[in-house]
């Protein structure tokens, strides 16, 4: 499983979002008092650095 992206629940939780590197799934699981705050931040920005349009283009 890689970690793919996070999920922000409704009672504000964070998830982290997991694709199996062999068939695909996709499935989640909470995030843990050990999981590094720096990686979790990357993955919640990662879809707003790797835009489908010309920055620009925002009003």
């Amino acid at each position: 499983m890689a970690p793919i992206g996070v999920w922000v629940k409704n009672n504000k939780e964070w998830a982290i979002i997991h694709r199996c590197t062999k068939c695909g799934f996709i499935r989640t699981n909470r995030i843990a008092g050990d999981d590094a705050e720096q990686v979790l931040l990357a993955l919640a920005v990662k879809p707003l650095t790797k835009l489908p349009f010309p920055m620009e283009e925002v009003g």
